[in-house]
């Protein structure tokens, strides 16, 4: 846990960094190939931090769809039925595995 958060820090940074250095910078964003949807002289930190939010807005399908994967194995490791699931309605098992009818026991 310490080196995640000591990571997340030197990350944040490194980051800010960036955005220090590059306060005066500025870049042109074309949404189409056209020259109707242009964004002009946008600052360079706000096209970056944008990326990143899109990358994480974008993730959280992808770790859902691993979190409910997870769950599922979790309940059944093997990823096949069970047993019990195999076995048909109305037909009962003695401890040997022999078929009967339950008043043979």
């Amino acid at each position: 846990m310490p080196l995640r958060l000591l990571g997340f820090i030197i990350i944040l940074v490194v980051f800010l960094l960036f955005i220090t250095l590059n306060l005066e910078n500025r870049c042109d964003i074309r949404f189409w190939v056209t020259e109707t949807a242009i964004l002009q002289k946008v600052p360079v930190y706000l096209t970056a931090f944008s990326a990143f939010v899109a990358g994480m807005l974008c993730a959280f399908p992808v770790m859902f769809l691993l979190y409910f994967k997870k769950r599922k194995r979790e309940k059944d490791p093997t990823g096949n039925r069970t047993l019990e699931s195999k076995k048909k309605p109305g037909k009962f098992r003695n401890e040997e595995g022999e078929e009967g009818t339950p008043g043979a026991y």
